[in-house]
């Protein structure tokens, strides 16, 4: 689902405008990165919860050489469904 599919979801569910939907969308989204940046962690009950994830600096190789490079270290999000969710694919 897009941006814009969700935001026509919430529409049609609320029954508010393009602009209010957008809006809510936008609000949610960002509600969930400043979750993430400032506790590390953010949580729906029943759907699941996003988290910050570490990882280090590695070796990698490249596969047209073969030569070794460095990888940098990198954050990132990473998503667990919870029970309920998985139970109800």
């Amino acid at each position: 689902m897009s941006k814009s599919a969700m935001s026509k979801a919430i529409r049609q569910a609320a029954g508010c405008s393009v602009a209010q939907a957008d809006a809510a969308v936008e609000a949610a989204l960002a509600a969930i990165v400043d979750g993430v940046k400032t506790e590390g962690r953010f949580s729906l009950i029943g759907f699941g919860s996003f988290s910050k994830s570490e990882r280090p600096a590695r070796q990698g190789r490249n596969p047209r050489t073969g030569k070794t490079i460095d990888i940098a270290a990198s954050t990132s999000i990473k998503f667990s469904t919870s029970a309920a969710l998985k139970k109800s694919l």
